[in-house]
Parts: C-alpha cells; sequence; structure tokens
C-alpha cells in the first residue's frame, strides 16, 4: 500500500496539467486507455500518416493497419501504392514496390521504428513507459502528451495520444531527438476483428531482392 501510494505521488508530481484541464481525472483517462488496447487481440483501422521534419518536404501517406497480439501487425499503404510494413512476431519487413526490395530485421533490432507503436502489439502502461506527462482538453477530446523515462536512450522526445469519452486514441503524435515529427490520425477503428494469421507472413514476390537491416 505504502509503495503504491509513493508511486502514484511521484507520478502526479511529474504531470502538468494545463489551465482547463483541472476537471480531467488522470488516472481515470488514463486506465481508460490502458484497458481499451490491451484488452483487444486484434485491431483493424485506418490511418493518414504524416511526416515532417527539418529542411524536408511534408509528406503525407495513406492506407490501412491490421494487428494481432501478440507481436503481429502489418501496414498495407494505398498511398503511396505497394508500400508495406510487417511484423510477423519475430521479424520486421518493410517492402516496395517501386525500389524491388524487402528489407528484414530482428524486431529488437527495429526497436527505434517501432518503439512508439509498440502498445499496439503488446502491453500499454503509462507509468512503466513514461516519466512525464502534460494534459491538455480540448473540447471533448484530451491529448496526453508523455515523454520517456530515460530520454537520453531513447529515440524519440515525446508521444502525443489524443482520446476521446471512448478512450479511443484518435491521433498519436510522435517527435523524435532528430527534430522529425510522424502523426498518425486512426479512422474506422474495429476492434477484434477475425485476421487470417497468413497476413502476417511476408512472402517476397518474384525478382524482390531480400537483404539483412542496414545492408546497402
Amino acid at each position: 500500500m505504502v509503495t503504491s501510494i509513493r508511486s502514484l505521488f511521484v507520478f502526479l508530481l511529474a504531470t502538468t496539467v494545463l489551465p482547463g484541464a483541472e476537471s480531467v481525472d488522470l488516472a481515470r483517462l488514463l486506465k481508460g486507455v490502458e484497458d481499451r488496447y490491451n484488452s483487444i487481440r486484434t485491431l483493424e483501422l485506418g490511418f493518414e500518416q504524416t511526416y515532417i521534419a527539418p529542411n524536408k518536404a511534408r509528406r503525407v501517406e495513406t492506407g490501412s493497419l491490421r494487428l494481432r497480439k501478440p507481436g503481429r501487425m502489418r501496414w498495407e499503404y494505398t498511398k503511396p501504392d505497394g508500400k508495406l510494413f510487417l511484423s510477423d512476431g519475430s521479424n520486421y519487413w518493410y517492402y516496395s514496390v517501386l525500389a524491388k526490395r524487402a528489407e528484414k530485421m530482428k524486431l529488437k533490432e527495429a526497436q527505434d521504428i517501432q518503439a512508439p507503436l509498440a502498445f499496439l502489439i503488446g502491453k500499454l502502461d503509462f507509468q512503466r513507459d513514461f516519466g512525464k506527462f502534460l494534459i491538455q482538453p480540448a473540447g471533448e477530446l484530451v491529448t496526453i502528451t508523455a515523454e520517456p523515462k530515460n530520454p537520453q536512450k531513447s529515440p524519440f522526445a515525446s508521444v502525443g495520444f489524443t482520446v476521446g469519452k471512448d478512450s479511443r486514441i484518435s491521433t498519436l503524435t510522435i517527435k523524435g531527438q532528430d527534430g522529425a515529427t510522424m502523426i498518425f490520425q486512426f479512422a474506422s477503428e474495429v476492434r477484434n476483428p477475425p485476421l487470417n494469421d497468413s497476413i502476417f507472413t511476408f512472402v517476397a514476390p518474384p525478382g524482390v531482392e531480400v537483404v539483412a537491416g542496414g545492408e546497402q
């Protein structure tokens, strides 16, 4: 009991609540998000992905995401068509029709790529994964901006979760240590749809070069 009270006290000290957010029940909000995503076994939704980086053109891509816990997900792009990110539970794949090339790496080697999205195929635990929080309400939505406990060892500086009353994450904003920002907007969420295991298995099309991660 003493440990739980101490943990809660430290957690609250690390939380910044902006004006207008005083009525937000922080513990209930975070628990609602955790319960929603930790209870699913499969998930299907559409996404719009925006990439913003210093001195680079803004890039917007769209597609669909399907996942199965633990460890499997398939990001299938319609813009650009033919781009695919896939996790089969052991390996992480990137495939491009235009490049006619598939890149394979172990999940642990791809940690910097998938770390902010790991909760989708694992377990979300705000107090375990993050050390500082900023809460900002906007109408019926609330944005939780979370910073990693060890910023020096993390590939990202912060992750923003925008959630509604149903605890659904509508927008995920990832700010990297390099100053780049990745924004995912999710729509048409379907929880626990039937998904065939075969969609999480990558089979290289004929003539496609398969290389290990990091190879040129």
